[in-house]
């Protein structure tokens, strides 16, 4: 009995002592986890912890003979691009070398500090093209680039509603850039724009004064869009206030989060991205992910969960978790050979911009349904 239990103990330590050996890696995240965007930035940090805590439950990964394991370590910028800078600069302090920041503002603004010492791998969630513009050899960027959905979205509400577009979208600095794309191509296929009604998402409780505002034009479309609650709000008061025209939805909002605070109908006649649950081969995830966390997943989650999981199998190619610049040059063939559950999406590879390439899917809302739209790709290149 004695010899037993000592062997039982002995394994107890062995399995103690290979834990122990097991080196931490250090992730960090800035991005807003109070105020108005919060929902937005916890569904990110959602499926960056989901990833680790799969990567980790499996062994962690082998970088050169040596196990490694993750953890998270997430600050609050409260999605104002200067708390992003602090916070960057807190975390590289920590000897933290990959950073996710997921709004278009945090991340202009810290792009800058990638190259200086020490220098980090920006993991950037947005789809601001200036992100690609930047040339910056240390960004990897996960969402497709938004200017790839603004003329089929123009096409689709014009031809259905009409030619009288209303602005009623957010103020960050890439709610207006959104803005100001869509009011070109409106006019370019020959529509009209009102006034700007835009309002800050974040701090806004109330949109009934910018809805009423933006429907003295009498628009026949509204363009809206920042995280998806109060973009659903923003809905909401559009319909309640007698609105039966359609939407262009800034590709930040998700229907399948805005649903959950109006009524389907309410979107009837919108475009926007598709659905999560819509696109092929993510059941899996979808299945996971509500299981763990009670709520239905968004692209927030889903491409946040398949960045971390393509900086893991960057790490192992490379060899190293801690020089960036090796990391960053094996993105492309780790996302080759990424398999299909941990990727989500159809991925084909990551271009030398540094831009993850893969299948772009939005969807217009018909007869209470999400009908697919897919749109042109020769901008991600």
């Amino acid at each position: 009995m004695k010899q037993a239990r000592f062997l039982m103990l002995s394994l107890a330590a062995l399995t103690l002592a290979g834990a122990a050996q097991a080196r931490v890696v250090k992730i960090g995240y800035s991005g807003p986890l109070s105020g108005g965007a919060a929902f937005y930035g916890k569904d990110v940090q959602s499926g960056i912890q989901m990833s680790i805590d799969e990567l980790n439950a499996a062994g962690g990964i082998t970088v050169k003979g040596e196990k490694v394991t993750f953890e998270l370590t997430s600050l609050d910028d409260r999605y104002l691009p200067n708390e992003t800078a602090t916070n960057v600069k807190r975390l590289t302090s920590q000897g933290i070398n990959v950073i996710f920041v997921p709004h278009a503002g945090g991340i202009l603004t810290v792009q800058p500090l990638t190259g200086r010492d020490p220098n980090f791998l920006l993991v950037a969630y947005s789809s601001e093209p200036k992100i690609l513009e930047a040339n910056n050899p240390l960004t990897l960027m996960l969402p497709p680039r938004y200017d790839n959905y603004v003329a089929p979205f123009v096409k689709q509400e014009m031809t259905t509603f009409g030619k009288k577009l209303g602005l009623v979208g957010t103020t960050s600095a890439y709610g207006k850039a959104w803005a100001d794309v869509v009011s070109a191509e409106w006019k370019k296929q020959g529509g009209t724009v009102g006034t700007d009604n835009g309002v800050d998402y974040s701090t806004t409780v109330d949109y009934s004064s910018a809805v009423t505002k933006a429907l003295a034009d009498k628009p026949d479309v509204l363009f809206i869009g920042g995280p998806s609650q109060p973009t659903a709000l923003v809905v909401k008061a559009a319909r309640e206030q007698g609105f039966k025209g359609g939407f262009i939805v800034m590709d930040q909002a998700k229907f399948e989060q805005m649903n959950q605070v109006v009524p389907q109908s309410y979107l009837e006649g919108a475009v926007g991205v598709l659905p999560i649950a819509e696109f092929p081969g993510t059941q899996v995830f979808v299945n996971q992910y509500s299981r763990k966390y009670k709520k239905i997943p968004t692209s927030e989650a889903a491409l946040n969960y398949m960045g971390m999981n393509l900086i893991a199998a960057a790490m192992t190619a490379a060899g190293t978790t801690e020089d960036p610049v090796a990391i960053r040059g094996k993105l492309a063939g780790a996302a080759a050979t990424l398999p299909r559950s941990k990727s989500i999406f159809a991925i084909k590879s990551v271009t030398p911009q540094g831009h993850v390439d893969a299948d772009v899917l939005a969807a217009y809302v018909k007869g209470g349904k999400f009908t697919r739209l897919r749109l042109p790709t020769t901008l991600l290149k």
